[in-house]
């Protein structure tokens, strides 16, 4: 099981490192996750320079496909050589995307109508025609799209419960969440998770 979390120059460390850590706690056969770069190295929105584990194409091979968000997004999204290096399928693939991430659904004609992401993208968005969820998490099959930076939690889960089940999901969550509130968060995940797939059939 390949996992694949797409990471752009400008990038919001947020979206990239939380979903990468809680998907990297999955105890799975051949489970790997990997940050995917459009360069060698990329630098955060603040500063932070990292080195890419996989070149962008990696997410085309990959199981599970996650777009992060950052400062240059749009530009990437609007960039017709860059989305040519992006072949996937939404029907073998579960993909997912975080705040502006959410750009790429759509640019790359994965998205239906609906969708939930970050306030300062939801307006652009909106030109375009889409609708935006008040969910921090809305899915639709194999595709989901998620709102607010610490919703990430919420996407990493999703794509953990699509692919596995829910109770690794959360497991996982319990293990990360603050002491004195484990068993809250995992209820809110629960019920944000379960409720966008709309249905229970992955307890």
């Amino acid at each position: 099981m390949k996992v694949a979390i797409i990471t752009l120059d400008a990038f919001n460390e947020l979206d990239s490192f939380i979903a990468s850590a809680i998907l990297n706690r999955v105890v799975h056969a051949d489970w790997t996750v990997q940050i995917c770069c459009p360069d060698t190295q990329v630098t955060s929105m603040n500063g932070l320079k990292i080195q890419a584990q996989q070149p962008i194409e990696y997410a085309n091979e990959a199981d599970i496909v996650l777009f992060g968000s950052g400062m240059k997004t749009a530009e990437y999204a609007d960039d017709p050589v860059f989305l040519k290096r992006l072949q996937l399928d939404p029907v073998r693939q579960v993909i997912g995307s975080q705040c502006s991430g959410a750009l790429f659904l759509n640019r790359l004609g994965l998205l239906k109508k609906t969708i939930s992401t970050d306030t300062m993208t939801a307006p652009h968005l909106q030109k375009e025609g889409m609708h935006i969820s008040e969910s921090p998490l809305y899915a639709e099959g194999n595709i989901a799209s998620a709102g607010g930076c610490l919703a990430s939690y919420y996407l990493a889960a999703w794509a953990i419960t699509k692919t596995l089940d829910w109770q690794t999901a959360a497991d996982i969550i319990h293990y990360v969440a603050p002491v004195g509130q484990k068993d809250e968060y995992v209820q809110l995940a629960k019920g944000v998770v379960l409720g966008a797939m709309g249905n229970r059939s992955h307890l």
